[in-house]
């Protein structure tokens, strides 16, 4: 919740540069998976999808709101 009161005030730009980042992180976390080393972050890589999907909401959202 408090992740989601972040991105909501954040601008377009912000929400953009957050994307690049949060897929940076899966990136990381696919490939500690694929080698077996994640035992520490299991929740992890299914918050950061659920994060990449709010922040995709978030710009549809922005989008729809400035037409």
């Amino acid at each position: 919740m408090k992740i989601t009161k972040q991105l909501r005030s954040s601008s377009a730009e912000d929400l953009m540069t957050r994307l690049e980042e949060f897929k940076k992180e899966l990136s990381k976390l696919n490939v500690q998976v694929a080698t077996g080393a994640v035992a520490s972050s299991s929740g992890k890589l299914r918050q950061t999808k659920k994060n990449i999907a709010r922040v995709l909401t978030l710009l549809k959202e922005k989008e729809v709101k400035s037409i």
